[in-house]
C-alpha cells in the first residue's frame, strides 16, 4: 500500500527527483512492514493437540480409583490415575492415551 501511494505521488504530485525518493521510501517501508509482520506472527508456536495437555494441571471431577473424570482448561476429560485420588483433588497430566488422560495427584 505504501508503495502504491509513493508511486501515485511520484506520477501526479512530486517533481522529478523527489518522485523517485517517494517511490523508494514507500517500497522500503512496505518491505520492512512485510518482514516485520512475518516475524511477529512466528514469534511463538501455537500450543495445540496432545502436546498442549501434557504438564497441565486440572481438578478431579469424580473419584479416580483408577478411572474417572478431570477438568483441564475448562474441558472435562476421561482420566486414569494409578494412585487414585478423591473429588476436587488437583492432578497433573502426565500422558494422553487416545481420549484418556493419564494423571498423577499434584
Amino acid at each position: 500500500m505504501l508503495f502504491t501511494i509513493g508511486l501515485l505521488l511520484a506520477i501526479f504530485v512530486l517533481p522529478s527527483p523527489w518522485g523517485l525518493v517517494a517511490v523508494g521510501v514507500g517500497a522500503s517501508l512496505d518491505v520492512a512492514e512485510t518482514f516485520g509482520l512475518m516475524w511477529w506472527s512466528k514469534r511463538r508456536k501455537a500450543a495445540v493437540g496432545v502436546d498442549a495437555l501434557v504438564g497441565k494441571t486440572g481438578i478431579a471431577v469424580g473419584e479416580l480409583w483408577p478411572d474417572g473424570q478431570v477438568k483441564v482448561d475448562g474441558e472435562i476429560w476421561r482420566a486414569r490415575c494409578a494412585g487414585g485420588c478423591n473429588v476436587g483433588a488437583k492432578v497433573v497430566v502426565r500422558a494422553v492415551e487416545g481420549l484418556t488422560l493419564v494423571v498423577d495427584p499434584a
